[in-house]
């Protein structure tokens, strides 16, 4: 870092993480750290003359911490590995130290301290503060995680703004959900900084207890990431290698005859090799509220790092993964917007069985203090067995209202894709400006396979159930074969002068689709070929004031090509593209823990994907162009009482621009106009009575929204409530220290409301209640 002058401080003794909130607020650093990295250590503090840097290291004398310098104005707090204790700071004096695990641009790996995110390279793919992102960004940290308990991705981002989930009701197949009205579902969801490519069945099924948080970044950004969708990126991010040893062991019991294991061991290999190993692993038979669905799963997550010096890191990252769960979770409607009691599938053929499995890499050389390249890399596969019934109204039920038709069908899924996206990154400065310029050319390859089958079953009677009967397994009459290949060259520069930063990047996608369908009765096949090619771009401005208020403005593009068929066009899908103007302002509280957002969106789309229920399958369409425009503010923090809490509100008006009949002008389905949350964590200090308890509360509104396109159904809104209770043995005894237990419930009400979607009506999730049991050493 450059020579710089020295100002005024003024910190006092205390708390080391506050000592470092105040000493960004008063030198303009952005300074992320792990909140278990500070958490109980204290600092002497400091007045008096100095440069930032001088005054970060004497803050983090003869704490054994270590720091480094990312880019000029954002700083990496780290504990010290024992090999570099001969550098660890021991006197007044500053000392540039060596880092420790620093995680630059790869995996968009979260700085935060307890429940707020400082920075991440997600926003930019290089790590950056988010008060410099000149777009919407959020974060589900470690410790929200740890608080938390999700039990999917969807309890994950619940209490995020934007995020509109459970509009499917129960469902373990997937994480479907919505953000700022648009499903991200199958172009959203990235892990590690890298696409996962979705089609069909195939999306990669999130194990929540693999993640050390969740990086988003709402709104189009292809700019630099290719195929996104409108609604923004959901970065899952993978739990990584850690230098220090860490063991742990759970066990967990809940609601629906739920029994799950699961263990988290990491740290070096040895004492003398850089080598490094991760693995994190769970296994869980359960049942749902659907009798003919259940939810197993069983997982396994290795994970190896090879640090040889300072500037080289290697990182392997794998996975394999089995869920078995039902081909269609689903109530049959008896009327169009009312939901039955009887379940749409049936327990003789009712399977789904997900195998996926994922290895890749993370590579990262700094050849100077100007130039590091990066390449991160996956292949991944999903193979899906599905067999399912579903319901309909048809002409049985037209002769007799006590019959329910009934379809099944059988369905074969294969995904395998191939991502690898190679970077150069280069930090200099010219004059007064300084840069941090990226460039880099990703590539996506997948091959998507669909067998299909379908057939009849005896009608269902509902005064006499006659579930459980023979069903037989369709042949299988269909075969669609789907190849896609995506090469982008991208280019982006952070300039940054006094307290502006221009971001300014562009990437051109050349994609290739090719389709074969083929009637396997007849052996007749049909190929289609579709190349396209696309720009996208963004442009975002930041200013930050003296007393730390950061307003942006941004415009962002957005190009997403489709894998898949749509059987309603008997044609390829189109390719989605979608355009965002957005306006806001970020403010990090002075001398606390405490972020602050807001922010003000207009989103155009073309072609967007969707599910609608299509004689009683659920079926992927597109529409013509929706029109998103909203607010959305969020304030996060985690405060030296022991009191963390994150809260957002969000207003959404997405109507339909263009599309069919009836529909143009209305707004689109189950997207509220409104929705709040509010979730708060308060671990009770030592030396009060009930030293050793957490708990927890939140409560999330969803608002009125409209049940199809044609608004013809209203949902009504409602709250719903979660909670959690903990207790930490250690307080009773420091012979007990690293027992815990922990209780979690969601929906504690358990509130049943009806919310329809695209014109079939589910079930709000029930309430659930999950305790662990949890040893670490």
């Amino acid at each position: 870092m450059a020579q710089e002058a020295a100002s005024a401080f003024d910190i006092p003794a205390g708390p080391l993480s506050t000592a470092l909130n105040r000493l960004a607020a008063q030198s303009g650093l952005h300074i992320g750290f792990e909140s278990s990295v500070v958490e109980g250590t204290t600092t002497a503090g400091l007045k008096g003359q100095y440069s930032a840097e001088d005054a970060l290291g004497n803050l983090l004398t003869g704490t054994g911490l270590t720091y480094r310098f990312t880019n000029p104005k954002t700083v990496t707090v780290s504990a010290a590995a024992a090999s570099d204790s001969t550098n660890n700071l021991s006197s007044g004096s500053s000392t540039e130290l060596e880092p420790i695990v620093v995680n630059g641009g790869s995996g968009g790996v979260i700085q935060s301290n307890g429940y707020v995110g400082t920075s991440s390279a997600t926003g930019a793919k290089t790590d950056t503060p988010f008060v410099e992102t000149p777009q919407s960004v959020s974060s589900v940290t470690e410790k929200q995680l740890q608080d938390r308990n999700p039990q999917n991705l969807l309890d994950a981002i619940s209490y995020t703004p934007g995020a509109r989930v459970n509009a499917y009701g129960t469902d373990p197949r997937f994480d479907s959900f919505f953000v700022r009205g648009f499903n991200v579902t199958n172009t959203g969801v990235f892990r590690d900084n890298l696409r996962q490519p979705a089609s069909g069945y195939g999306i990669f099924i999130t194990e929540p207890y693999g993640l050390e948080g969740v990086s988003i970044l709402r709104g189009p950004s292809s700019a630099l990431y290719g195929a996104t969708g409108a609604g923004g990126l959901y970065n899952v991010i993978t739990k990584r290698p850690t230098e220090e040893a860490q063991h742990e062991v759970q066990f967990q019991l809940g609601t629906d005859q739920r029994y799950q294991s699961q263990f988290d061991f990491s740290g070096p290999v040895n004492d003398t090799d850089p080598f490094y190993y991760r693995l994190t692993g769970l296994g869980r038979v359960g049942d749902t509220e659907y009798d003919s669905v259940s939810d197993d799963r069983t997982y396994i997550a290795p994970a190896f790092t090879w640090k040889p010096d300072e500037d080289t890191r290697l990182t392997v990252l794998g996975e394999y993964s089995r869920s078995k769960s039902g081909g269609n979770p689903a109530y049959y409607n008896d009327t169009y917007g009312h939901v039955s009691e009887f379940e749409a599938g049936d327990t003789a053929f009712n399977a789904m069985d997900h195998q996926q499995a994922r290895i890749g890499w993370e590579f990262e050389h700094s050849f100077d203090e100007v130039f590091t390249f990066r390449q991160n890399a996956r292949y991944s596969w999903q193979d899906i067995d599905a067999k399912y019934v579903y319901a309909y109204n048809g002409a049985q039920h037209a002769l007799d209202s006590s019959l329910v038709d009934r379809g099944s069908g059988n369905e074969q899924q294969r995904l395998d894709a191939f991502v690898i996206d190679n970077q150069l990154e280069a930090q200099f400065s010219t004059g007064p400006i300084d840069h941090v310029v990226l460039g880099g050319v990703d590539f996506t390859w997948s091959k998507y396979r669909l067998l299909a089958g379908y057939g009849s079953v005896d009608p269902l009677n509902t005064l006499v159930p006659n579930y459980g009967n023979y069903i037989a397994t369709p042949d299988l009459t269909s075969r669609t074969d789907q190849r896609q290949v995506q090469t982008g060259i991208y280019l982006q520069d952070q300039l940054r002068y006094d307290a502006w930063t221009l971001t300014v990047g562009g990437r051109y996608d050349w994609v290739s689709t090719k389709t074969d369908n083929t009637d396997l009765t007849t052996s007749v096949k049909s190929s289609s070929e579709q190349d396209e090619g696309q720009f996208s771009g963004r442009v975002g401005l930041t200013y930050e004031t003296e007393f730390g208020f950061v307003p942006y403005a941004s415009l962002s593009t957005a190009f997403s090509p489709n894998i898949g068929y749509n059987s309603t066009t008997d044609a390829p899908f189109k390719s989605t593209t979608s355009t965002q103007e957005e306006v806001g302002v970020k403010y990090f509280l002075p001398d606390t823990n405490v972020m602050l957002s807001a922010s003000v969106f207009n989103i155009d789309q073309r072609n967007g994907l969707f599910y609608t229920v299509i004689d009683g399958i659920n079926t992927q369409v597109q529409r013509g162009k929706l029109r998103s425009q909203g607010v959305e503010l969020e304030a996060v923090a985690s405060l030296d009482n022991g009191l963390s809490f994150a809260a957002s509100y969000t207003y959404t008006d997405l109507r339909i621009l263009e599309g069919t009949a009836g529909t143009v002008d209305n707004f689109v389905s189950s997207v509220p106009f409104n929705m709040a949350s509010l979730w708060a964590h308060y671990q009770l200090p030592e030396g009060t009575p009930l030293y050793g308890f957490g708990v927890g509360a939140g409560a999330r509104f969803i608002g009125t929204s409209y049940g199809d396109d044609k608004n013809s159904i209203v949902n009504g809104s409602r709250v719903l409530f979660d909670a959690s209770l903990s207790y930490d043995f250690a307080a009773v005894d420091q012979k007990y220290e690293g027992l815990s237990l922990q209780v979690n419930a969601t929906n504690v009400f358990n509130r049943r409301d009806t919310t329809c979607t695209s014109g079939y009506c589910y079930l709000d999730p029930g309430r659930t209640v999950i305790g662990t049991l949890k040893y670490t050493w």
